[in-house]
């Protein structure tokens, strides 16, 4: 049985974890860092330098930007100068107008008032630093270890805020001590009043998918799947494919830069709507109860928070994996299933996504997303016939926990290379 203090810090950590985004975090946290120093510099600034880590630089540069109708960190470094305010947080371009995106598209046009660089010196792989000047003004802010976590905040070498010495995030500091079996407990027995805030994810993130099924967004892979009769004949008019083009036209439209928020988790708006959708339609589609989706949302995203606390909040592993592992195991219990079948569901994910890389955020992450659902999909079912994927095949472990771990160690240290010749290989694209 889990102890109140220890539930009240597990409620504190997914409420940390679990919050609205506007738009692909990455470009929106280089905006958010922008708006915290241009609010220390105390006016619009005359020149932007931003120095940001290779997965910030990966995640940023192919997605649109809501409200703009384009791509890319140079109009998000803009409106963050323009119109953001740090206090929305991921929302730091919620006031973003027609008129705003006009003076952006000025401020990228004047030579050298934006420049953005690469940050080679830092093994943070989370890390953004935008300096802000004007005039003999200069205002310098850093996030590091956390799309919100500000670590450092100056103003004509008047510190205001130092948090760079010892752990790079504050995050990191109330980080707590899971296992599965801890977060299936607390989402299976918690008071349900105290877990009902999880409804806000599915609130947001079908109100998301719903909108985008009304409009063209990205390469429309959710609408195909809704709309198009053919597909039917393939796919079939069924719960499996209701799980596929919600969850699928939700990153459709986050990925296009829609002015839709949806909730995150971990830092990611396409790992909450993966950790969200799956399990709401299949909770919809067989009739469960308001509890029973409310616990299963919990165990979903907190699934999902506890395997990023190894991976780390970026790393060469597409989110999908972990969101998707979360997901089966919201639908594994909403089928029924014990802890037991929870952790076969788990089980079977690590054995079949390991190794899919995060090529940067793009409209065609909805296809990976719906390539992590319909796997989360067959692995409840195969874990629901007690099927398993055994500790005598690749990197599986009888002990889940360090199969989770084998994972994690995979996406944070043993894909670091990969994730370098990925990143090469999208800023030496050819044009031939």
């Amino acid at each position: 049985m889990i102890s109140k203090p220890e539930r009240e810090q597990i409620i504190a950590l997914m409420k940390r974890e679990v919050v609205p985004a506007i738009g692909c975090t990455e470009p929106i946290a280089v905006a958010l860092c922008t708006a915290k120093a241009t609010e220390a510099l105390g006016c619009t600034p005359e020149h932007i330098n931003v120095y940001l880590s290779a997965n910030i630089l990966k995640n940023a540069m192919g997605v649109g930007i809501p409200g703009t109708g384009m791509i890319g960190l140079p109009i998000a470094i803009a409106l963050g100068a323009l119109i953001g305010k740090s206090e929305y947080g991921l929302e730091v371009l919620k006031d973003c107008t027609p008129e705003a995106v006009e003076k952006g598209k000025e401020m990228i046009a004047r030579p050298q008032c934006i420049n953005i660089a690469l940050k080679d010196d830092i093994e943070e792989k989370l890390y953004i630093e935008v300096t802000c000047t004007n005039g003999n003004n200069v205002a310098t802010a850093i996030i590091s270890g956390g799309h919100t976590n500000f670590v450092y905040l100056c103003r004509n070498g008047e510190v205001q805020l130092d948090k760079r010495t010892g752990t790079t995030s504050a995050e990191d500091e109330e980080t707590v001590d899971l296992t599965l079996r801890k977060v299936f407990d607390f989402a299976t027995t918690a008071p349900i009043d105290e877990i009902r805030f999880i409804l806000e994810a599915k609130r947001l993130n079908k109100a998301a998918a719903e909108q985008a099924f009304k409009g063209c967004y990205g390469h429309g892979l959710g609408r195909m799947l809704r709309d198009n009769k053919n597909e039917e004949k393939i796919m079939g008019n069924n719960t499996f494919t209701h799980i596929l083009s919600y969850t699928s036209a939700a990153c459709d439209a986050r990925m296009a830069g829609a002015m839709i928020p949806v909730m995150s988790n971990s830092g990611s708006g396409n790992q909450g709507i993966s950790a969200t959708l799956p399990v709401v339609i299949f909770a919809e589609d067989t009739h469960a109860t308001e509890e029973q989706l409310i616990r299963a949302l919990t165990l979903s995203h907190l699934t999902a928070i506890y395997i990023k606390q190894s991976l780390g909040k970026l790393s060469a592993l597409c989110g999908c994996v972990v969101a998707a592992t979360g997901s089966s195991c919201g639908i594994t219990y909403l089928m029924g299933g014990s802890y037991a079948q929870v952790m076969y569901a788990v089980q079977n994910m690590i054995a079949t996504l390991t190794g899919m890389i995060c090529d940067g955020a793009k409209p065609s992450c909805a296809l990976k997303v719906t390539s992590g659902v319909s796997t989360a999909v067959m692995s409840a079912i195969m874990a629901m016939d007690q099927k398993c994927v055994t500790a005598v095949e690749g990197i599986i472990e009888e002990n889940v926990n360090r199969s989770i771990r084998n994972l994690t160690l995979i996406g944070s240290k043993g894909m670091n290379e990969t994730d370098k010749m990925v990143l090469d290989i999208m800023t030496h694209k050819h044009c031939d």
